[in-house]
């Protein structure tokens, strides 16, 4: 019977986890050992665009890329992870339980939205978390065309000035105009708890974000959290009400559930300490990456954060290493010191930004096409040729943006 590497989720962590790991089984001929993947689609859904109108292409197909380099996809959903006996149990598409074995396990579930049990919240608060929660936003603001013409109907308020917040609300005012006219008063506003517009992306860009905001007519409100939300707007905790059919939560991010199932340490987000080859402390069969792991990417304190930036190293490290760990050879650390950012500003530009201080390097027109560079190309699986597809998952390729 084939040893087995079991990768849980086909997010950015999880696709390269499976390249990567298929890599070094090749590199050393051995067929004896089989990667597994099980998830609830066959895709790759590009989360960092789902701020965009146009989501037709934030989905790209991981079936004929998984055929293409011997990995074998499970369709279902986990619901518990079994350590000590080495099992994952899942629901399978038609709803049955079922159980996979593993030898090894990269655990690549991702993360979702920190929703607060906050009163309203879950009723009338829209997010950009999922493209199903995407898709719902995107419905809901074709049919404010349908409604009569107020203050409310023209205003979305975002809760959440961090980079999901400030992307989504910068590309809402076209997308608003798009839907009910030119001639329209939009309101966008951004209610933050930060003392000034952009305050938790850093001082340097933080300059570049309120002079895209004025440009494009995004306001915000600061200092006070939410309260309530409800069918009409939302309350903050100051007293001060916000008239607004449309309301985006962005505020906070949590890890998947599934790493409470493991014994070990995790950080203040939920993700599971690591060591350098992204290994659970504590575990002896389990690798964490993406969203789920707590790992150093360099000997300064400096830590992956979660984003797609960083989840692609992860995947490309954990996979390697769970394979290098059965075959019994050296793993490659992970290591990934360099850190840039690239913020969407809707019609304005973007910024782009070099280091953990995100020094600016482009602002603007020039940094809105790298920052279209990076959302529909750089980030996509690599050609469905094993050649190609193998050779794009080593480890040790820096990842620049």
């Amino acid at each position: 019977m084939k040893q087995q590497i079991l990768i849980i989720g086909a997010g950015f962590g999880g696709m390269w986890s499976a390249l990567s790991a298929v890599r070094l089984l090749d590199q050393h001929q051995r067929l004896d050992v089989a990667v597994t993947l099980l998830a609830p689609q066959a895709e790759l859904r590009v989360r960092p665009r789902f701020y965009e109108s146009d989501l037709s292409t934030t989905v790209a197909p991981l079936g004929p890329l998984f055929d293409a380099v011997g990995v074998q996809f499970v369709q279902g959903s986990a619901t518990r992870i079994d350590a000590a006996g080495r099992r994952v149990i899942y629901r399978n598409a038609s709803g049955a339980q079922a159980e996979l074995n593993f030898d090894r396990l990269i655990l690549a579930s991702g993360s979702q939205v920190a929703r607060p049990p906050l009163a309203g919240i879950d009723r009338f608060a829209f997010d950009v978390d999922s493209l199903e929660a995407a898709q719902k936003l995107e419905t809901h603001l074709q049919n404010l065309r349908d409604k009569p013409a107020s203050q409310a109907r023209n205003t979305v308020v975002v809760v959440g000035g961090g980079f999901t917040g400030i992307e989504t609300a910068t590309e809402m005012p076209a997308r608003l105009r798009a839907i009910l006219g030119d001639e329209v008063d939009v309101r966008v506003i951004v209610v933050d708890m930060g003392k000034q517009v952009g305050s938790v992306m850093g001082e340097q860009i933080a300059s570049v974000i309120a002079e895209a905001s004025d440009t494009l007519g995004v306001s915000w409100k600061l200092g006070s959290p939410v309260s309530m939300v409800d069918e009409h707007g939302v309350q903050l905790d100051n007293g001060e009400r916000i008239e607004a059919s449309t309301v985006v939560w962005t505020v906070g991010v949590k890890a998947s559930a599934l790493t409470q199932q493991i014994d070990s340490e995790r950080d203040a987000f939920g993700r599971l300490h690591v060591d350098r080859n992204l290994k659970v402390l504590g575990q002896d069969a389990i690798y964490a990456t993406g969203d789920t792991a707590y790992a150093a990417v360099d000997e300064l304190g400096n830590h992956a954060l979660m984003t797609c930036q960083h989840a692609i190293a992860l995947g490309r490290s954990s996979g390697n290493n769970a394979a290098a760990d059965l075959l019994g050879v050296e793993p490659i650390p992970y290591s990934q010191p360099k850190y840039v950012t690239c913020l969407d500003l809707g019609a304005w530009g973007a910024v782009f930004t070099e280091g953990w201080e995100r020094k600016v390097v482009l602002t603007g027109k020039e940094g809105k096409e790298l920052k279209m560079q990076i959302n529909t190309q750089w980030i996509y699986p690599p050609e469905a040729k094993r050649e190609i597809a193998l050779a794009a998952a080593d480890p040790l390729i820096p990842v620049v943006a």
